[in-house]
């Protein structure tokens, strides 16, 4: 599968577009000089916010962030990365905004935020999706009357197991970890109350499977877990600030990633625009905070890590993509000269 044209990378952004405008953009990274261009792009679907490949399949799904959510699946062409429509689904819920695939590419999950709920579905033949498995309604509401009035399903990870799927409610404080059995279908197996008001949106799992990190909107903070991939377990190690001392503005928590190698965790900052580096704790998984880096633009609300030690950061509010080098011994990060302009980008996924 050719991942690179001329020795670049390539990767996808999802925007906030309506149908009639470009939505997904896909884009070319230049390995020697950070440089990024637009390859093509496609319009027809009303805010595809998230992305996710499937790694089985030469496919791409993308969330409809609309109130009556849908799920698109495109066909990837292996050697050009362009996408041609395959199928559409309804989620049944409102506002999706998160899409995820298990690593044996059987089941895609979708959480919609709107409504307040989560779903499976199969992957048939080709990438395409078979009928809903299955949709389970949260229930419930937070400490902050503006933000938790209701469940807000923020995201959907499977554990790399396969066996669970853990969601992160921002309405509800919880994270609510399900078993996915072989039907496709969610049985919630633990659930894990968060401190109150702080509003957990996003998941990620080190390397090693030893420990998770969640990133909380609404009290700007990272939460820090043992994690029992066997028994689909997590157990609190520390609550730490995403904000640099002293910090006095508004702002909300987005997005988080841990690098390959396992000693680098990093979060985004909106209010702040900023990205903040921690390492890892190697012998227990908690995180010191190293680095507030300015990401050169508002409203970070998607980052994501590329092959070849870059960092790559989609500034809603100010239509570009910037990107960062990431230094290999202690993971700072260092612009490296170049954005590209693309409006309202939310979301990025590289081609690997």
């Amino acid at each position: 599968m050719e991942q690179s044209i001329h020795n670049e990378t390539l990767f996808y952004v999802g925007t906030y577009a309506s149908a009639d405008q470009p939505g997904i953009y896909l884009c070319a990274l230049n390995n020697d000089t950070g440089e990024m261009r637009v390859v093509n792009w496609m319009q027809g679907v009303d805010n595809p916010s998230y992305l996710a490949l499937c790694p089985k399949a030469d496919c791409l799904y993308a969330a409809s962030e609309t109130e009556e959510g849908e799920l698109f699946v495109y066909r990837r062409d292996p050697a050009t990365s362009e996408l041609h429509l395959m199928d559409r689904k309804r989620t049944e819920g409102s506002s999706p905004c998160y899409v995820s695939v298990t690593r044996d590419g059987r089941w895609v999950l979708t959480s919609n935020y709107g409504s307040g709920s989560v779903n499976v579905f199969p992957v048939g033949d080709q990438g395409t999706l078979d009928e809903m498995s299955a949709m389970v309604q949260h229930v419930g509401s937070g400490e902050s009357k503006e933000r938790q009035e209701g469940p807000h399903a923020h995201s959907i990870q499977p554990d790399p197991s396969g066996q669970y799927a853990v969601v992160c409610d921002l309405g509800l404080d919880q994270m609510i970890v399900y078993r996915l059995d072989e039907e496709g279908r969610l049985v919630t197996h633990r659930e894990l109350k968060q401190p109150p008001g702080s509003g957990p949106r996003h998941l990620v799992f080190h390397p090693s499977e030893k420990w998770a990190y969640a990133v909380n909107e609404l009290n700007n903070t990272v939460s820090a877990y043992l994690y029992d991939l066997r028994r689909g377990e997590f157990t609190v190690i520390q609550h730490v600030s995403t904000l640099p001392e002293g910090h006095d503005g508004t702002g909300t928590a987005a997005d988080i990633r841990v690098s390959a190698c396992g000693r680098f965790l990093y979060a985004s900052n909106r209010g702040d625009d900023s990205i903040v580096l921690y390492h890892i704790d190697q012998e227990t998984g908690k995180l010191e905070a190293a680095q507030w880096t300015s990401t050169i633009g508002r409203t970070p609300r998607n980052f994501n890590l590329l092959p070849g030690g870059i960092l790559l950061v989609a500034n809603q509010d100010t239509d570009s993509i910037v990107g960062f080098r990431m230094d290999e011994e202690d993971g700072r990060l260092t612009h490296n000269g170049f954005k590209l302009e693309i409006p309202r980008p939310v979301c990025i996924v590289p081609v690997v």
